[in-house]
């Protein structure tokens, strides 16, 4: 693996301000950066990476040479935007800040983003790319953004100048909807040389950016084996909660559609009991129905005999009972005697009425009643003629109809 040290030179100038770049120039170059710090410091433990920016008041270190991803990611929020790049300057901060690296066997490395016009002419930037190269420093370009003034041309000429054995590059990336990070993942900037660590590293950051990689969950479990390996058994486990869920799913189905069959059966038998008792409703109500049809006949039929002769039956009845049970000839013997006396007990009573004297001693026997009262009189006479009206009239009635 590749042991490097790198100092990545910001443009934060006015035409940072843009939006021909998603959002906008300054914020599609941040996201470049921190995708960029993010594959070097993967690539190697041991690997550091500074920033500083190019515009503004001046050249101004951010983050010196670090391992800790935090604190330069960290250093990204909050920048001015403002003024003009000066690229001759931050190159040359940049290879002062390698220099006073702590690990001498580190490579040095700078990336320049360049997304505004260079001001410097071809000679002044070669001489700065010589100079780079006698310190064994390579160099990365990134060209986006203004293309006016043979831009392209003049960092041609300063890659010229310092490129040894291929070890620096330059990408110029047009405006469109592709963001800056995108572009920038299969560019050699990002793979780095050859097979290392840097290669690794770039790969690594564009799985983690969206990208495709040939390993599951896009972790090498070479690089990083326990890694791979919790995200294995959490999709091991995942895969296992998910058929449970589906078997238990199943199983509840299953039982839904027995309990249905079972509760149409049970619908079904309670169905033949109602229809059974109906119908042995229907044969009782039926027979009750020929029942009353024959009493009624019965009846009918009773009305519509002779009344003499049903008279002449019920007397025969009755001769045949009283013939056949002496206590009830001896009771209708009583009943004719007591008839008898009550018919000869009126006339007598009659008698008693239209006595006067007896009516009298009576009244006067009775506490508050006056016999000698004009309306007591009047009430003894009324009686007496009444009852001397209807003797009367007995003594004149036929004796035919006193039979009837």
């Amino acid at each position: 693996m590749v042991l490097e040290a790198t100092m990545i030179c910001i443009d934060n100038s006015e035409w940072m301000r843009n939006g021909d770049y998603s959002p906008t120039r300054f914020q599609a170059q941040a996201d470049a950066v921190n995708l960029i710090c993010g594959a070097k410091t993967q690539s190697n433990p041991e690997n550091t990476v500074g920033v500083l920016t190019m515009a503004g008041k001046g050249v101004r270190v951010l983050v010196t040479p670090t391992s800790d991803l935090g604190k330069i990611l960290a250093c990204m929020h909050g920048l001015d935007v403002g003024g003009e790049m000066n690229l001759a300057a931050g190159i040359q901060v940049a290879q002062l800040a390698l220099k006073h690296r702590q690990n001498k066997k580190q490579q040095q490395r700078i990336i320049v983003f360049a997304g505004s016009p260079v001001k410097y002419d071809k000679k002044a930037l070669e001489m700065i790319g010589r100079k780079l190269k006698k310190n064994s420093v390579a160099l990365d370009i990134v060209d986006f953004g203004e293309d006016d003034d043979g831009k392209p041309e003049k960092l041609e000429a300063l890659l010229g100048a310092v490129n040894n054995n291929d070890s620096s590059h330059i990408v110029h990336v047009p405006s469109g909807p592709n963001a800056l990070s995108d572009v920038l993942i299969s560019t050699p900037i990002f793979t780095g040389d050859g097979e290392g660590g840097s290669g690794f590293a770039a790969a690594a950051a564009a799985a983690a950016a969206g990208g495709v990689s040939g390993f599951d969950f896009g972790v090498d479990p070479n690089l990083d084996p326990e890694l791979a390996l919790a995200l294995r058994v959490s999709m091991e486990e995942e895969r296992a909660r998910q058929e449970a869920a589906a078997k238990k799913a199943a199983e509840e189905a299953s039982r839904q559609e027995k309990g249905g069959e079972q509760q149409s059966s049970s619908q079904d038998a309670t169905m033949t009991e109602h229809a059974n008792v109906a119908a042995s409703d229907a044969d009782k109500k039926s027979d009750l129905m020929d029942d009353e049809n024959a009493l009624l006949q019965k009846a009918l039929a009773m009305s519509m005999d002779d009344p003499a002769t049903s008279l002449a039956m019920r007397d025969t009845d009755m001769s045949e009972a009283v013939a056949d049970d002496q206590d009830l000839a001896l009771a209708l013997q009583l009943s004719v005697q007591d008839t008898g006396k009550d018919s000869t007990s009126q006339p007598d009573m009659s008698k008693l009425l239209t006595d006067q004297s007896f009516m009298s001693s009576i009244l006067a026997s009775l506490p508050g009643v006056d016999p000698n009262d004009p309306s007591v009189k009047d009430l003894l006479a009324s009686i007496q003629n009444e009852s001397e009206s209807q003797q009367k009239k007995n003594e004149d009635k036929p004796p035919n109809e006193e039979d009837k």
